[in-house]
């Protein structure tokens, strides 16, 4: 009898041994399928086309906090509201705490997938017409409590790529974070910029108006004494007119620029012209600046980043993709309590020892037929792939390109500066020569006419030129990647209060990475 026993128990110790032996492998599994993500070269030149002029210094530049360079209070506590207040950054911290959430989503995919708990209570009413003697009852009640799980496991790496392509996706959120900062920044400041430009303008052109003005009087005096025609108080209220036409459209473009930096800080239209206070003069400009070396631009532009993390992502697609080819291995088991009123036994029976039942397995499923769909949706993903490894150097490049445009315009408009300068200069010293000679009689009014326009038109292009400067230096350290913050909160916390209220987000919000 017992040698009977230890026959039969022989095939379950058999099947058990197995099927340890068989999970053990299949949970160790192999090396994740696909192709490894390799880095695309990408060829720079070693040094800026323009860095060997006097304006540019290749040490490595001061990318956070450049700004401070202008030493402009104002511009300083434009920056920090909009840091804390821009919605664009606020909705770029966000997406990365959904990517957060979605790493988390792949990681649990590495473990039992199917974990559930079910139970029913039936009650049954047999027909009488319909009974066929097997059994003298005509109803029963029955109730059923059942736990089940299912493992598929990651032999070929399926859900470790998972995890690879969602961890790359996250870092390329952070990176798109950052990007999102530097633009931010940069606006901001290339806004302030163009508005400090736009009332130095205002202000040179109610000089000129002013100036036009006396000449208009002095022209009109001449007339009435019958010393000049009226031909010149007409010329002369002329300009005068055509100069007092442009101050309402300076002023329009002011309240425009004013507007745009408003929606920067998160503001309504007007909420900024506070902090603004009165017009302000535009910042100076330092003599050089540093831009480091081409091959920095790998590590410092967070949209250089991002490509590269995006076709990361890719690249572990294509393993999720190439997974689907071989077959895939789940542990099955099932722990549950079942009991009926039927015969002996009641429903108070259900949490009873002979109540239970269970399943533990082994399965697998091959699509073995449909190789043709998997290997073309495996082609998609490498298609993708290589559109993103192409955009990544294209991502490079542009960036490279964005440099040098920016310290060609840098030179250019410095440049253009100080020829305008010494061009304001000689208009404002002709323009006081030709209204003396006129009041003297030695020169005709057409003379103070034209020295009058040329210096309205001198001194508007030297502003403009001014602002033009102040804006590619802020350009090439957007073009750099500045404008970040050492440290990040990539929820803010009004969205962070409002979100924990709306569900439960436990602590993800307040632990998602800094990275």
């Amino acid at each position: 009898m017992n040698t009977m026993k230890s026959r039969l128990r022989r095939p379950n110790s058999v099947f058990r041994v197995v099927t340890v032996a068989l999970a053990a492998g299949l949970a160790g599994g192999c090396a994740p399928v696909g192709p490894d993500f390799v880095r695309p070269d990408v060829e720079l030149q070693p040094e800026w086309l323009t860095a060997e002029l006097a304006e540019f210094e290749t040490s490595e530049p001061e990318l956070v906090d450049w700004w401070r360079q202008f030493n402009d209070p104002v511009l300083d506590e434009l920056i920090a509201l909009a840091w804390e207040r821009n919605n664009s950054i606020r909705i770029a911290g966000l997406r990365v705490l959904e990517a957060q959430a979605a790493l988390n989503i792949a990681v649990g995919n590495q473990y039992p997938q199917t974990q559930v708990l079910v139970g029913d209570a039936t009650a049954v009413g047999n027909s009488k017409n319909a009974e066929d003697g097997s059994t003298s009852e005509r109803s029963l009640r029955q109730a059923n409590l059942a736990g089940s799980i299912s493992w598929e496991l990651d032999f070929w790496g399926r859900f470790r790529r998972g995890v690879e392509a969602a961890d790359a996706s996250l870092l390329a959120s952070i990176a798109d974070y950052d990007d999102v900062m530097i633009l931010v920044t940069a606006g901001v400041a290339d806004t302030y910029a163009v508005l400090r430009t736009l009332e130095e303008q205002l202000r040179l052109a109610e000089d000129s108006f002013k100036l036009q003005q006396r000449s208009f009087e002095i022209a009109e005096v001449l007339f009435r004494n019958g010393v000049n025609s009226e031909l010149d108080a007409l010329q002369a209220k002329t300009q005068l007119l055509g100069t007092e036409a442009s101050i309402p459209v300076i002023k329009q473009s002011i309240r425009q620029a004013k507007n745009a930096l408003s929606i920067l800080l998160g503001m309504a239209p007007g909420e900024v012209d506070a902090l603004l206070g009165p017009s302000g003069m535009l910042p100076s400009v330092p003599g050089t600046a540093a831009v480091g070396i081409p091959a920095d631009l790998l590590r410092q532009r967070p949209d250089v980043r991002r490509a590269e993390l995006n076709a990361l992502a890719q690249n572990a697609l294509v393993g999720v993709a190439t997974a689907n080819l071989y077959p895939s291995f789940s542990l099955n088991g099932n722990l549950g309590l079942s009991t009926t009123n039927a015969g002996d036994s009641s429903l108070g029976d259900l949490i009873n020892g002979d109540s239970s039942s269970y399943a533990v397995g082994v399965s697998f499923v091959w699509p073995f037929l449909n190789y043709d769909r998997i290997q073309n949706n495996i082609r998609v993903e490498d298609a993708r792939l290589q559109q993103a490894l192409i955009g990544y150097r294209e991502t490079v490049l542009q960036a490279s390109r964005e440099v040098e445009d920016a310290m060609a315009s840098f030179t250019g408009s410095r440049d253009q500066s100080r020829i305008l300068e010494e061009g304001v200069e000689t208009a404002e010293r002709s323009a006081n020569l030709s209204i003396l000679r006129y009041q003297e009689g030695f020169a005709d009014y057409q003379r103070v006419l034209n020295a009058q326009q040329s210096l309205f038109t001198q001194q508007q292009r030297f502003a403009t030129a001014r602002g033009d400067v102040m804006r590619s230096l802020i350009a090439i350290y957007r073009s750099l990647g500045g404008g970040t913050s050492a440290t990040r909160s990539f929820v803010d916390p009004e969205s962070a209060e409002e979100m924990q209220e709306r569900i439960n987000w436990g602590d993800l919000i307040e632990t998602t990475p800094d990275r």
